[in-house]
């Protein structure tokens, strides 16, 4: 317990002794995670969206009507024959009193836009869910052009633009990571290497009454540590906070839900914690063990 008090104390000291170049470490650290986790916390917005849209009804085709030439019976036969098709998985029909439902619902809060409406300017539709999302291309090919169709509208785009979306910040996530990641390795290494050579005359001193090398160097391996997590966890903070500000104040965006798990929010703050750690260790092994062999 005692060398163990010795070891924080010590490296405490250090960092008071150099605390420009441990602030400096530790907002390395922080930069580097909260841009890697902000884009990891992002991804998951955008896939929770994806999946939740995904188990939804993917297309939705609006019929023509009466006063151009087509009957209820068109609207059942194009019914009845996307449902035989391998790739659909539902079908459900939307009558003009449904749909008028759902288009005083979209515009419930523009009252000068319903006063001006009636059910008559709402066609009739049928909404289509996919077994697979992929194949909504092909299936939108099949009733282009079909006389009883007049506007297709086709989630399955959204939700590619999102897929990729998607890619791309998990590509960014990690090249953040190990760019940046490196960079307050590199920073540590030489903030640790900075504070062995102030103390270099101790140093010599302490080797001289038979301190060995493990017992000089610990201090400095947990200096590192302590930046690595503090950095860490200033970033994992930083994004919880602006987390459940853009929940609280980005409402407007309805097709949006701004949501994480706890559980994965949780999971990934606390990988993060031990990364941003394991950095700050592994930097001052680093500078430690280059110094050491001078």
């Amino acid at each position: 317990m005692i060398r163990l008090g010795y070891v924080l104390r010590d490296a405490l000291q250090n960092m008071r002794r150099n605390v420009f170049v441990a602030i400096g470490a530790t907002i390395a650290v922080f930069v580097s995670l909260v841009l890697s986790f902000g884009a990891l916390v992002g991804n998951e917005v955008v896939a929770s969206n994806t999946g939740q849209w995904q188990e939804g009804e993917h297309i939705a085709v609006f019929l023509k009507d009466v006063p151009d030439g087509i009957t209820s019976a068109d609207h059942q036969s194009l019914q009845a024959e996307v449902e035989s098709w391998d790739e659909v998985a539902e079908v459900r029909y939307v009558d003009r009193a449904e749909a008028w439902e759902e288009y005083q619902e979209l515009f419930k809060d523009s009252p000068s836009v319903l006063e001006l409406s009636d059910s008559s300017v709402v066609p009739r539709s049928i909404r289509i869910k996919l077994k697979e999302i992929d194949s909504f291309q092909d299936i939108q090919f099949r009733l282009e052009g079909h006389p009883a169709v007049r506007r297709i509208t086709v989630q399955g785009e959204v939700i590619e633009r999102l897929s990729s979306f998607s890619k791309t910040l998990k590509r960014v996530a990690v090249g953040i990571a190990v760019i940046q990641g490196s960079a307050a390795v590199i920073l540590i290494a030489n903030t640790i290497r900075l504070a062995i050579y102030a103390r270099r005359d101790e140093i010599a001193v302490m080797r001289l009454v038979g301190a060995s090398n493990w017992f000089i160097q610990i201090p400095f391996l947990i200096e590192g540590l302590i930046e690595g997590l503090l950095g860490a966890g200033l970033a994992v903070a930083t994004v919880w906070f602006s987390l459940r500000y853009a929940q609280d104040n980005f409402t407007l965006l309805e097709f949006l839900k701004i949501e994480v798990s706890p559980g994965f929010f949780a999971r990934q703050g606390f990988f993060y914690l031990v990364f941003g750690a394991a950095a700050g260790f592994f930097g001052s092994a680093l500078g430690v063990r280059r110094f050491m062999r001078v």
